[in-house]
């Protein structure tokens, strides 16, 4: 009996971390994109913008585009810059204080670190990608 629970439990585990290794079709796409060495101009500022939100950027350990995880949806982020006339880039850039739910920055700080270190294009992009969560 322990044999075959020995065996039950191998096989799941290994079952298991063969489903985590299959990128998933969305991200079977952008890595398409990224690996094809498509040109960031011939991508819209929107799908750069996911492309970083769910990779260099980090976003995705925190936010979600509808739901609350950590930090805010994406779509309350979208609406909030859009009702106060905010600058997400700014934000992003650490040249503005956060609007949407300040008591939350010290655990954004890491995060702007790296968006500091992005180009207006790639800053763009993300905007972009946030600003279509309201679409």
């Amino acid at each position: 009996m322990k044999k075959v629970a020995i065996i039950a439990i191998a096989f799941l585990a290994f079952a298991c971390k063969k489903q985590e290794e299959k990128p998933t079709e969305n991200q079977s796409e952008v890595k398409e994109t990224v690996s094809e060495g498509m040109p960031a101009q011939e991508q819209t500022p929107e799908q750069l913008g996911e492309v970083l939100f769910n990779g260099k950027g980090t976003c995705a350990s925190c936010h979600k585009l509808d739901t609350k995880l950590i930090g805010p949806s994406f779509h309350d982020i979208a609406k909030i810059y859009k009702e106060k006339n905010g600058n997400i880039i700014t934000f992003l850039k650490g040249d503005s204080e956060a609007i949407v739910d300040p008591s939350q920055y010290a655990l954004m700080q890491p995060n702007i670190v790296l968006t500091k270190t992005m180009t207006d294009e790639e800053l763009k992009g993300l905007e972009a990608y946030i600003y279509s969560s309201l679409k």
